[in-house]
């Protein structure tokens, strides 16, 4: 099977809709490919709070138009990282597309664990309630963004619900870098299953960027990993690997929390 992450750079002097144009062409020219996926934020910047209430749009608005027709045109799934929706109550939410190889909206993700403590995000934003998963041929996508990946009960679930591969669309900050990696790889060995990271490039609101999108598979070795800048990482893998690899070490079947109900003893 094959990915493409597509690592794009959020430049504050590039509109939104000129990114968009970018991105779409970004995924078009991935045809060939398998599983497309793009970062979170990208059309904003993950740190640009100040654009989020002015750049924020329906579920079915611009960057979903786009991004449907660039997956049919490619003829891949394509995750299609993050943006700022406004839902018709007025809530703002970071939510993340899956398209199909025909263009047809397979799945949508709200972000569930909301960054940015008592400001930025977690203020601005509301937070999502749902776990999400999503079958391709080969193998089963567990959904998760950015932040989601410091709470190892969310893959820990999205594995129970079938995932194999979990994919984390992030605008993580270069100050941070060791953190991304090192949980990427963490989520991969303790789930046993492929990490496919994919970070933005740039500088958002005067937040460097961390980028180095990074492919890990179920053993927690690194597959392929990006530098800083605005790149495509194309990576092969074999899905067929996670349940060889569960069955060589069947760590996940001596799990003994999180399974059912506590027993209340007198």
């Amino acid at each position: 099977m094959r990915a493409s992450l597509i690592q794009i750079a959020v430049d504050p002097d590039e509109s939104v809709d000129s990114r968009r144009q970018r991105a779409a062409s970004l995924v078009s020219a991935q045809r060939g490919a398998d599983l497309v996926v793009l970062p979170e934020l990208w059309p904003v910047g993950a740190f640009a709070h100040d654009s989020f209430r002015n750049e924020a749009e329906p579920l079915q608005g611009p960057t979903h138009e786009i991004m449907a027709k660039a997956a049919a045109d490619a003829g891949v799934w394509l995750h299609a990282g993050s943006f700022v929706e406004r839902a018709p109550d007025g809530t703002l939410y970071n939510t993340a597309l899956v398209f199909t190889p025909e263009g047809e909206r397979a799945a949508v993700y709200r972000k569930i664990h909301l960054f940015g403590f008592d400001e930025g995000e977690a203020v601005m934003m509301g937070a999502g309630e749902e776990l999400v998963t999503v079958a391709l041929p080969h193998t089963t996508l567990g959904l998760a963004t950015c932040y989601d990946l410091r709470f190892p009960e969310l893959f820990r679930s999205l594995v129970d619900a079938g995932a194999q591969t979990l994919v984390v669309a992030a605008g993580w900050p270069e100050r941070r870098r060791a953190h991304w990696t090192l949980l990427a790889r963490a989520r991969a060995v303790e789930n046993q299953a492929y990490v496919l990271g994919v970070a933005t490039a740039g500088t958002h609101a005067g937040v460097e960027q961390a980028g180095h999108s990074i492919v890990v598979d179920p053993w927690g070795e690194t597959l392929a990993e990006a530098g800083a800048d605005e790149e495509v990482l194309s990576v092969e893998f074999d899905p067929a690997r996670v349940a060889t690899t569960r069955a060589q070490f069947p760590a996940l079947k001596d799990r003994r929390l999180g399974l059912a109900a506590p027993t209340t003893r007198p």
